[in-house]
């Protein structure tokens, strides 16, 4: 076994070196995940290009978009390993999946928005709105 001393502090091995280095591997990893959207033309948009939406109805961190409502709206979907940073944030959905919210607020693809860059959800029913930083 390789050991360096190091005064009192006693001996520190390989094993706790590789360990380290694991941590510090994973800590990086962690750091480097993307945001779950970025901001083009003043909105926010998934990583697919297409505008993200919030619900009026949505309160206290909570999606009211469930069922027939998530078919017309899907939600932006963040997967087990995703970490929240800064103004996002995941919640859990009705049926247990889980959600990115922004500033609290659930955010929403459209589904008749067919192409990067529309905004075609953006007052519907007056109670859609485009997501905005």
């Amino acid at each position: 076994m390789l050991t360096s001393t190091t005064g009192r502090a006693g001996r520190v091995t390989v094993r706790s070196l590789a360990l380290a280095v694991v941590l510090a591997a994973s800590a990086g990893a962690a750091s480097a995940q993307q945001a779950p959207a970025m901001v083009k033309d003043g909105a926010l948009v998934g990583h697919n290009g297409m505008t993200l939406y919030t619900f009026d109805k949505d309160a206290d961190g909570k999606s009211a978009c469930n069922g027939p409502c998530a078919k017309n709206w899907p939600p932006l979907m963040a997967k087990a390993d995703d970490i929240t940073s800064g103004d996002w944030s995941i919640i859990t959905r009705d049926d247990g999946s889980r959600q990115w919210a922004y500033k609290g607020k659930p955010v929403y693809f459209w589904v008749k928005d067919t192409k990067p860059g529309e905004r075609t959800g953006d007052g519907v029913n007056n109670v859609w709105h485009t997501a905005k930083p």
